[in-house]
């Protein structure tokens, strides 16, 4: 069994979707069972199929998130620092070609993002800066051909 690294917030995250669907989305999907059954015949019985086939990714869901929770390698970022950026950081990135600011946060592959700033640990530009510093000056391969990024801050918050 692999930990799964992720941030507190991450975590969080996680426990209350279990929560919703299991205070909301069971409740929910019992009365719409219930219901369909009062409609008769259940061989022919669309609404009935169709709430059975939801009971059945949500608990689904439920057992892959309480999964995820029972391997959690919970990673407390106020306590990291430095400017070599690992799990965690916040890191800014200069486009050496375009001269575009972008701001990405490395976190476990659960939690990320990408419209957030919120990158898996995982991913290619995450795994070229990995344990690179402030000043130093990436290769990322991407499906359009290679970027340049030049690492310009690197914190933790």
């Amino acid at each position: 069994m692999d930990k799964v690294p992720m941030t507190a917030e991450g975590y969080a995250a996680l426990e209350a979707e279990i929560k919703h669907l299991k205070t909301v989305e069971r409740p929910r999907i019992i009365k719409a069972i219930a219901e369909a059954r009062e409609h008769g015949d259940l061989s022919e019985n669309a609404e009935y199929h169709a709430a059975k086939e939801q009971q059945g990714m949500t608990e689904a869901r439920v057992a892959d998130l309480e999964d995820k929770l029972s391997r959690a390698d919970v990673i407390d970022i106020s306590k990291l620092s430095g400017n070599q950026v690992m799990f965690g950081a916040t890191v800014t990135l200069i486009d050496e070609d375009t001269e575009q600011k972008v701001k990405y946060r490395i976190v476990g592959e659960i939690e990320a993002n990408v419209k957030e700033g919120k990158i898996s640990i995982g991913s290619p530009i995450a795994r070229a800066l990995l344990n690179k510093h402030k000043g130093d000056v990436v290769e990322v391969s991407t499906p359009g051909g290679g970027k340049s990024y030049e690492i310009v801050k690197v914190e933790f918050k």
